[in-house]
């Protein structure tokens, strides 16, 4: 088992943590959503698009902000792109704090989110959330969703134990 895997296998549900995000289209430059096609993440919601970033997505994205510059990058490493990163999108807060994330290169990053979507409930994000971001093997850049135990209104909003570390704020 590699070091890492024992951070995400004692939990089975490990995964079950805000597995998407909305940001309205006009938060987006143009340049970015045409070298990324992100119109194709595009939907409407109430007469105002926006674009989804959702980890199940064949390929999953984040748009991040690092170094005062919005990027686009890779979602985890779910689908084993790499043999050295741990195999999920996410990360706990104690597991950053512990440095495991320090040898690998990890920066601190800001996922911009004006919503959030787990099991089914899309939640409303005031500024975004925490994330961490660190090269592969290969040189890729991918992030990392930050999270915690879930607040007791979180957990009965979205039935779930886990929540993403949100930037000045919690629900």
């Amino acid at each position: 088992m590699r070091s890492f895997e024992r951070l995400w296998t004692l939990d089975p549900l490990f995964n079950i943590v805000c597995v998407g995000i909305a940001l309205a289209w006009s938060e987006l430059p143009t340049d970015l959503i045409r070298r990324h096609n992100l119109e194709r993440r595009t939907h409407d919601r109430g007469g105002e698009r926006e674009v989804r970033f959702l980890y199940r997505d064949r390929q999953p994205r984040l748009p991040i902000w690092r170094d005062g510059r919005l990027q686009i990058v890779r979602w985890g490493n779910g689908r084993d792109q790499s043999r050295l990163l741990p195999p999920t999108g996410w990360t706990w807060q104690a597991t950053v704090e512990d440095g495991y994330w320090r040898n690998l290169d990890a920066v601190l990053v800001d996922i911009p989110a004006a919503l959030g979507f787990e099991r089914g409930v899309w939640f409303r994000i005031r500024q975004g959330i925490r994330g961490v971001l660190v090269p592969d093997e290969h040189g890729i850049a991918v992030a990392y969703m930050i999270c915690e135990p879930s607040s007791h209104y979180y957990q009965i909003m979205t039935r779930s134990s886990r929540m993403p570390i949100l930037i000045e704020e919690r629900i």
